[in-house]
């Protein structure tokens, strides 16, 4: 997979994030080095990201990012006809922006470990609805080619469990063909079925055609979750790497 450095001011654009999201407690899932927390972090906000390569040996990712992104470039103009640009403007404000994000990761991850979390699909270190908002791009649905249903059932079904409010979902289309993810319709369903409402809505972000919407999951009300390792046991988490204050009934 790509290793991408996507920015704070992305993120807000791709999950239609208002000002009253960014007051909640987040999760990024996963975060790759994007720069979002460090971005959110600067401004107040309580996040944290959440990802398979925050173990030993992290404080390459930001560097390879940064390689990556600049490597890329070449690719990124030669293809220009084959991106949507209304966002970015152009293949050059599209790297610099992104080389800025690796840069930014890369020293908040530095300055803040603990907002780093190692951890993965569909197994999370944190417990239940330990957050108000959870935010996943580009891996559920894009690599739908790559990994089976049953990934995405019970990844979607995690991200919900460690979420109070909602769980927001961006893109909907396989990064291979840009079509929309054959099973989406049978993931909604399912969800539904544990009292897990969903909806599609339009955001003002593209960057692959097609790539206009994300799902949004209500995970606020009663809903009825299959078992898991760490439903109704967050002590089993073995540490709060983040500190969460302790879920009150009325908050």
């Amino acid at each position: 997979m790509f290793i991408s450095a996507r920015t704070f001011e992305e993120y807000r654009a791709m999950f239609a994030l208002s000002e009253h999201d960014l007051s909640l407690r987040i999760l990024d899932c996963p975060g790759g080095a994007a720069s979002f927390v460090a971005g959110a972090g600067a401004r107040g906000t309580d996040a944290v990201a959440v990802d398979p390569q925050y173990g030993p040996g992290r404080e390459a990712l930001g560097p390879l990012a940064l390689r990556e992104n600049e490597h890329r470039h070449a690719e990124v103009v030669g293809r220009a006809e084959d991106f949507v640009w209304t966002w970015f403007g152009g293949p050059r404000r599209y790297t610099r922006l992104r080389s800025r994000s690796a840069r930014d990761f890369t020293a908040d991850i530095a300055a803040r470990p603990g907002r780093y979390v190692l951890g993965s699909l569909p197994n999370l270190p944190f417990a239940d609805r330990a957050f108000d908002l959870v935010l996943s791009s580009h891996l559920l649905f894009s690599y739908g080619e790559q990994m089976d249903e049953d990934f995405h059932r019970d990844a979607l079904l995690e991200l919900v469990r460690v979420s109070r409010g909602q769980v927001r979902l961006y893109p909907l289309f396989l990064h291979t063909s840009h079509k929309r993810y054959p099973a989406l319709d049978r993931m909604r369903e399912m969800l539904a079925g544990y009292g897990v409402p969903s909806r599609v809505e339009r955001v003002d972000y593209a960057f692959d055609p097609g790539d206009e919407e994300m799902l949004v999951l209500e995970c606020g009300g009663p809903r009825d979750l299959p078992g898991s390792s760490l439903r109704g046991r967050p002590s089993s988490v073995g540490f709060d790497p983040v500190r969460w204050r302790h879920l009150r009934p009325d908050r």
